[in-house]
């Protein structure tokens, strides 16, 4: 039970995925709470199936009304497209697509309490994960004058049966069974699996747990290649066709995951200190940062390059940390902007059996300089000029073994 008092509310607005948890909550506000229940879904394209008589089925668990926002183009526009300029990947795997989804709909969430005049806000994220940070955190920076009501850290329900039992009890109607195995979070850049035999990270994952990529052992025996064209770090073409942000990620998991690419297998720190294991796919978007970074590697410079590494690593954990609406996220994503204004170009992978290559990269502001590079002979470098250089970037070693020396 929170220890908080709580609060009077009149109208709560839930982050309804139609799922048990949901469908639980929403008669349990009701009753527990004293208030009017309007459910709201985010597009985020999770797709058709998960969508597909949301609004009838949260009408029948007791909610006033149901929103379903379409926010795919803005999820990919504004939250992919600028996470991928700053190359963060989570703990080297993860390509943070649960919580980059995380953001926008707690925005829009927002945004709808604000129209139908809610005095609070309500999740179903349980208390041992990441995610009721990162909506909540996204709450305060947006609307701290909302209470937020968090059901799985006040009532004492504590397993699917407990749930399916508060459901029948009440006559509402649900399609969940006691013998879920997994559970899953899609989006239009990735789904991710938990639980089952997941839990334990010596078990290998089943064929059931994939469902969004081809097997690579059953991938097609010829290989595939796939052209992405970036304009000032934005992808603009998939196989010369000019398609919106949204689509062209569509293309791109069509593309990849009949080939298998785009899955991994991770145990993650968690934020709130236990660690998880989940199999994520992310096809599209693993051809996307390759891409992305294919690019980078002609037109940045040492150093550049060297930054936006760091400004990665860094903006890894804020997204995954649910930071993204504080003064750190928006200036690691301004760093980001500043270099992705040169990366622009062509790059072409080869898709083969769970594998994603590099084979061709082009683009107009390439520091590349076959003339400087070459093994062969050449008029524009001078080999005899590393002599000097060398000896001043290794002069403070020399000076420091020459005190030794005096010691």
């Amino acid at each position: 039970m929170s220890l908080q008092a709580k609060p009077a509310v009149k109208k709560v607005v839930l982050a309804y995925s139609g799922g048990l948890d949901t469908s639980a909550i929403v008669p349990w506000l009701k009753e527990n709470y004293e208030c009017e229940v309007v459910a709201f879904a985010a597009d985020v394209g999770q797709g058709d199936a998960e969508l597909e008589g949301l609004e009838a089925k949260a009408i029948a668990s007791g909610a006033s009304e149901c929103h379903i926002v379409d926010l795919k183009e803005k999820f990919v526009n504004d939250i992919i497209y600028p996470t991928i300029t700053t190359g963060a990947v989570y703990e080297d795997d993860y390509l943070l697509g649960t919580s980059m989804a995380r953001p926008i709909i707690a925005q829009a969430q927002v945004d709808i309490a604000r129209k139908v005049g809610a005095d609070a806000l309500s999740h179903g994220c349980t208390g041992k994960g990441n995610d009721q940070v990162r909506f909540e955190g996204a709450f305060a920076a947006l609307a701290p004058d909302l209470p937020v009501i968090a059901p799985w850290r006040e009532w004492d329900m504590v397993s699917r049966e407990d749930l399916l039992d508060y459901l029948a009890s009440r006559n509402v109607p649900t399609s969940s069974s006691a013998t879920k195995i997994y559970s899953r979070d899609a989006n239009a850049w990735h789904i991710s699996h938990e639980g089952g035999e997941l839990e334990d990270p010596w078990n290998q994952p089943s064929k059931q747990v994939w469902t969004m990529t081809v097997d690579p052992e059953d991938a097609p025996d010829t290989p595939e290649t796939v052209s992405l064209i970036y304009d000032k770090g934005r992808l603009t073409k998939v196989n010369g066709k000019a398609l919106s942000p949204y689509n062209a990620l569509v293309e791109l998991n069509r593309i990849g995951a009949a080939h298998g690419v785009g899955r991994i297998d991770i145990v993650e720190n968690r934020l709130v200190g236990m660690k998880s294991r989940g199999c994520y796919e992310t096809p599209g978007g693993t051809l996307m940062m390759k891409a992305y970074k294919a690019l980078e590697c002609l037109v940045l410079d040492k150093s550049a390059f060297k930054y936006r590494e760091q400004i990665g690593l860094e903006y890894a954990h804020v997204m995954y940390d649910g930071r993204y609406f504080t003064a750190l996220n928006d200036a690691l994503l301004a760093g980001a902007a500043s270099f992705a204004q040169l990366v622009t170009g062509e790059v072409v992978i080869k898709l083969y059996k769970g594998n994603a290559t590099v084979i061709q990269r082009q683009s107009p502001n390439s520091l590349y300089s076959e003339d400087f590079a070459t093994f062969g002979a050449d008029d524009v470098y001078d080999q005899s000029h590393a002599e000097g250089f060398i000896r001043l970037f290794s002069l403070s070693s020399r000076i420091a073994h020459l005190n030794r020396l005096k010691k």
